[in-house]
């Protein structure tokens, strides 16, 4: 034994020594992660070269949508704080994206690196934003909690029309947007590019979640979840906690509301209105809360569920204007019948169902 080792009072290096398979835990989960995040990429780069290119772009809707979905189920999964605001988030991510974009072009900046530069302005201001609205909401519970959230919610697209000279009210604010790079070829399928560049960003976004989740954060995040009493007499900082979880689940909304703006080329205050706060909450419910793999499939509904409305008034013989509202609100209606379904048949959403499932085959193999 070294004398160095042999100077450490026993406690230390018995720490020492649990630590280090610990940390090898973590390297490998680390690993592991980043090992499915670059099998999934491959699998949506053959993908797009498979599909048309409106699927190519319902795809990359999907994963816009997904960074929204997944930083939610943070949130409210994980941490147990109840958000009705995650749309005003987006919003502020398009918004910023939107205003990046404009700016450089009128100073006539070309170049690769203005477009991800502009996606990271978008996740620092949605970051202050969220830490604004986090420490408000650590001092909050219940209804209260879910009542600030429902004010950010109303008042940041109000606020889009209240400035109208700098946000263009109503109308919008177009996001300029470069093609392809010409490396990939003159004739590269836009929406292609739009599937790459969407699902990079948001893959990289699920490998920092999923990093987190697994770390001693996401240990700290579901100990308040479970019991802010117990988590506090085990020394954990609850407010300080349920603050870094806003902030996080408010830079992936920020991404998120980024990348539909992207896909857009355009933002306006109707796209991010209240409904869409709603249609988060309930996605993330329904697919599974706490599992980011639940955020994916409220993220499929978010972007299935005005196609199977249309299909849906196209199969009734209706008037115009019949078909028009019912078009309208039938999307809400669909997602609370689907949200009443799942939490009497299946609690745990759809992830929930499927690892059930998963787990009875496999006891029958066996």
């Amino acid at each position: 034994m070294s004398a160095t080792k042999a100077a450490l009072p026993p406690r230390q290096r018995s720490d020492d020594a649990a630590g280090r398979p610990v940390n090898r835990r973590r390297g490998s989960t680390v690993l592991r992660h980043l090992a499915i995040v670059l099998v999934v990429g491959l699998v949506l780069v053959g993908v797009s070269y498979a599909v048309e290119p409106f699927r190519n772009f319902q795809l990359a809707t999907v994963a816009a949508y997904l960074c929204a979905t997944a930083g939610l189920t943070v949130l409210t999964g994980l941490n147990g704080q109840l958000s009705l605001g995650h749309g005003a988030l987006m919003a502020t991510g398009a918004y910023t994206v939107a205003l990046c974009q404009n700016a450089f072009a009128d100073r006539g900046m070309t170049g690769g690196w203005l477009l991800p530069l502009s996606l990271v302005a978008a996740i620092v201001s949605t970051v202050a934003v969220g830490a604004v609205v986090g420490v408000a909401a650590a001092r909050l519970r219940g209804p209260y909690l879910a009542g600030v959230t429902l004010a950010v919610a109303i008042v940041v697209p109000a606020l889009a029309v209240t400035f109208d000279g700098v946000f263009n009210g109503e109308q919008g604010l177009s996001v300029p947007v470069e093609p392809p790079p010409l490396a990939l070829g003159p004739y590269f399928p836009y929406e292609r590019w739009q599937l790459w560049l969407t699902g990079a960003a948001t893959l990289l976004a699920l490998l920092l979640l999923a990093n987190l989740i697994r770390s001693r954060y996401g240990r700290t995040f579901r100990a308040v979840r479970d019991d802010e009493v117990a988590a506090r007499l085990a020394g954990i900082h609850v407010a300080r906690t349920q603050v870094l979880a806003f902030v996080v689940s408010a830079a992936t909304a920020g991404l998120g509301g980024a990348l539909l703006a992207v896909l857009a080329q355009s933002v306006s205050p109707g796209a991010f209105s209240l409904t869409l706060s709603l249609f988060l909450l309930m996605a993330v419910v329904i697919g599974g809360l706490g599992r980011l793999t639940g955020a994916l499939w409220g993220a499929v509904l978010l972007v299935a569920l005005p196609d199977l409305t249309h299909s849906v008034t196209e199969m009734l013989t209706l008037s115009p204007a019949v078909a028009q509202r019912l078009e309208g609100n039938l999307p809400l209606a669909i997602f609370g019948l689907t949200l009443i379904v799942v939490m009497i048949a299946a609690p745990g959403g759809v992830q929930g169902l499927l690892s059930r499932l998963g787990r009875r085959l496999r006891a029958r193999r066996s």
